[in-house]
């Protein structure tokens, strides 16, 4: 481990994605982003990687995408009005299965809003923004440190399934500063993509969309000798495009089955003093911290209140959240949006024989949710 030293959690997120192996990052300057572009630019020629600053949004995302295709981790990071502008080369990416990362570090909002405020409203966005059934994983982080893990857990994962990674903070994570101890480069645990074998696969025999035994395909680099066709229109296992009704069904049917395989290998979420809880608080990124002293506040006056901090948002947690409210009299939802995060919950806070109330605490003001407000929603539940 690295001596401790204070840090921003979008630096955190930038000295996260270098030790994953990240070599490439094209991007356009947004407000509460942009430290992240600075630090890669300044960092990646060092390692012998490559910084561009593109003309816009979408530019971005078509060069990631470009450059992962050659071989290399990449990625882009930006704010709510570029999200917006990604969305299409998103679902470029989850088509032809290329890996990369995107970081959305949330604003206030709709349309321009407020560039420096707080916000959560892109939960919603981040799964559903591009049209299609698409594969996407989203992680959440609530802290400093946990945005350099969840950049390295975004950078494996994509990897690992060959699908676009959104790490999605808000503002006051992206800004925030703490003392923390970082790992050493060499003692983060980088995963690769699974790559052909020339020994043992000949360039004539790849096919580049054809599942192997868990439904992600070999990946070969361009340059390496395998020649393939790359297209966002429905395609069949050779990369061709196709219309034949049972090749597309297959195909869509294989994407969507990467989220079940993302459920069981990436799934994060940590709890606390669920045990025995009567009134679960269920909560991503910023509201954590304050939901935890909430909790801690209910706790001393004897109410039996329970904190799920989800860091996975998509896949959602719902066999979880299922779980623990359970037991549960009531859940109580903060965010920083007008329920997107509750509405979701509110789909598994159910039993066989009964639907667990869900009370939802929001805030679109530009600040932050307080402790007190999120404890007024326990005692009036419980």
């Amino acid at each position: 481990m690295s001596s401790p030293r204070l840090v921003q959690g979008n630096e955190a997120c930038a000295e996260g994605a270098l030790a994953a192996g990240c070599r490439f990052f094209a991007g356009y300057p947004i407000t509460p982003s942009t430290e992240i572009a600075e630090m890669m630019a300044d960092r990646l020629p060092r390692l012998g990687g490559k910084f561009i600053q593109m003309e816009d949004e979408i530019a971005s995302m078509a060069a990631i995408i470009g450059a992962s295709l050659t071989g290399l981790k990449s990625m882009t990071a930006t704010s709510g009005p570029g999200f917006s502008l990604k969305q299409e080369n998103i679902g470029y990416a989850a088509m032809c299965e290329v890996p990369c990362v995107v970081v959305n570090v949330q604003r206030a909002g709709p349309s321009t809003g407020g560039p420096t405020s707080p916000s959560q409203g892109d939960i919603m966005q981040a799964r559903w923004g591009t049209h299609g059934d698409h594969p996407v994983v989203v992680f959440s982080p609530q802290s400093v440190r946990d945005c350099f893990d969840l950049t390295v857990a975004a950078f494996n994962c994509a990897e690992d399934l060959r699908v676009p990674v959104v790490i999605l903070m808000d503002e006051v994570i992206g800004h925030m500063r703490e003392r923390v101890e970082l790992p050493e480069p060499g003692d983060v645990k980088a995963v690769d993509r699974r790559r052909p074998d020339r020994a043992k696969l000949a360039p004539d025999a790849y096919l580049p969309y054809a599942g192997t035994e868990d439904v992600v395909p070999l990946m070969a680099d361009f340059g390496s000798g395998y020649r393939y066709h790359v297209t966002g229109l429905s395609h069949d296992e050779r990369g061709m495009p196709t219309s034949n009704p049972a090749v597309v069904d297959r195909l869509v049917r294989r994407l969507a089955a990467k989220m079940e395989l993302a459920a069981q290998r990436w799934q994060f979420f940590d709890e606390f003093n669920t045990a025995g809880a009567e009134v679960l608080v269920v909560a991503t990124g910023g509201p954590v911290g304050t939901a935890k002293r909430a909790v801690r506040m209910a706790r001393s006056e004897g109410i039996k209140a329970g904190l799920l901090a989800i860091r996975t948002v998509w896949p959602f947690p719902g066999a979880k959240i299922r779980e623990l409210s359970s037991a549960c009299r009531a859940v109580v939802v903060p965010e920083l949006n007008l329920g997107q995060l509750a509405g979701e919950v509110e789909r598994y806070a159910c039993q066989p024989d009964r639907r667990v109330p869900v009370t939802g605490v929001t805030k679109v003001d530009g600040e932050l949710l307080t402790p007190a407000q999120i404890h007024a929603a326990i005692r009036e539940v419980s």
